[in-house]
């Protein structure tokens, strides 16, 4: 139930009771004994939130067989008490309960046959089939979330098994060959055969190919660990370390962070490494504009470069853009990509949480189904009884 529509459920559940009772007798009753009939039931919806046993037990052992009302009441307290049972020792309090108001029913209308076939049927009404529905969507609702909670401790555990795959292919193949491309640069650093120029050259060349290395075993060593640095800070490294490589960018903050699952950050990180790198390589010497503007509920970035990759099929095209579409897609977002007024724009769309996966189609059936059987017996049967009880 939403809270939003709370108020007015329990409202109009008072004044049902009310009109009820207020039509049930012939003579009419006086405004105080309305006002407190009002009064009594409003208090008993008031204690329902935080004891829904109570309040049942107030509406079954008092107020309906004192008044002989309390019926829209009645289906609501069972219906959460159904709800509220979680133990058999709650159970068991509430059968003693709904025993318990079948015997103050029995005293206050008396015991002769016909009155016990009525309340017999009052009670499976009124009492048994509000609780036995609450307790059945308690359990369905319960039974999904462990469910769904399996479902993701699965994918969790697929996911790791293929960053460790991830892991070892990375360090047994690319890690062979940075290795081969550091020492063969290494050679040439101390040879004294190459001119100043091109052993300043190699220098450089070196030391790119130990810093790869060492990246590339901090990656391998975070795969394996499954701990993830990936933030707003390690953006705003990225964007410096970009700016150090003599990379013109300009780096936008708009609008107030909200809360970002871990999966959500990297594939923020990989949109941003993915749009400089591409603008480093296609643009160089060029301006980019990084832009990461905070939504209500999700992080937009966009990366403008005034030149765009190379169209598809050239030398040099890769499967960078591809991967950041399943990346975001994961996560729930969205990326796009292509030509604008100042070049070429990559957007990405991360929302702040991952939709929360709806109940399935037979589930939401099944509740549409108990509705109504509750509604036909509540609606039908009883007034049935009622006239066949009165013969």
């Amino acid at each position: 139930m939403r809270p939003s529509a709370r108020p007015l459920l329990a409202a109009a559940v008072v004044a049902a009771d009310t009109a009820i009772l207020a039509a049930a007798r012939p003579n009419g009753l006086p405004a105080w004994a309305l006002g407190a009939f009002a009064l009594a039931a409003t208090l008993i919806v008031a204690a329902e939130r935080r004891g829904p046993l109570a309040a049942f037990g107030a509406t079954v052992l008092l107020l309906s067989p004192v008044t002989g009302a309390g019926f829209a009441l009645l289906l609501w307290t069972g219906y959460r008490a159904g709800h509220a049972i979680t133990s058999r020792a709650t159970a068991a309090r509430t059968v003693g309960i709904a025993a318990g108001g079948l015997a103050a029913q029995a005293a206050a209308h008396g015991i002769a046959p016909r009155t016990l076939l009525f309340l017999a049927w009052f009670e499976l009404v009124f009492v048994v089939l509000p609780l036995l529905s609450g307790r059945y969507l308690a359990q369905h609702r319960r039974l999904v979330e462990t469910l769904l909670q399996e479902r993701r401790l699965l994918a969790e555990r697929e996911r790791l098994r293929e960053r460790l795959r991830i892991a070892r292919d990375m360090h047994d193949s690319l890690g062979r060959r940075l290795s081969l491309v550091s020492i063969q640069a290494a050679a040439l650093e101390v040879s004294d055969r190459l001119p100043p120029r091109e052993r300043e050259t190699t220098r450089q060349l070196a030391a790119a190919a130990r810093e790869a290395m060492a990246e590339l075993h901090e990656l391998v060593g975070a795969l394996r660990s499954g701990e993830t640095t990936f933030g707003p800070e390690a953006i705003e490294r990225l964007v410096g370390d970009f700016r150090a490589a003599a990379v013109e960018v300009a780096f936008r903050r708009e609008g107030t962070p909200v809360e970002l699952p871990d999966a959500t950050w990297e594939a923020a990180y990989r949109v941003v490494e993915e749009g400089l790198t591409n603008a480093a390589k296609h643009a160089p010497g060029r301006p980019v504009t990084v832009r990461m503007a905070w939504e209500r509920d999700a992080l937009l970035l966009t990366i403008v470069n005034p030149a765009g990759p190379p169209a598809a099929g050239r030398p040099g095209g890769g499967h960078g853009l591809a991967g950041l579409r399943e990346r975001a897609r994961a996560v729930g977002g969205f990326v796009d990509h292509g030509p604008v007024a100042e070049g070429f724009r990559l957007l990405a769309m991360l929302p702040a949480a991952p939709a929360a996966p709806r109940p399935p189609a037979p589930a939401a059936a099944r509740r549409l189904w108990l509705a109504a059987a509750t509604g036909v017996l509540a609606f039908g049967v009883l007034p049935a009884s009622l006239l066949l009880g009165g013969r």
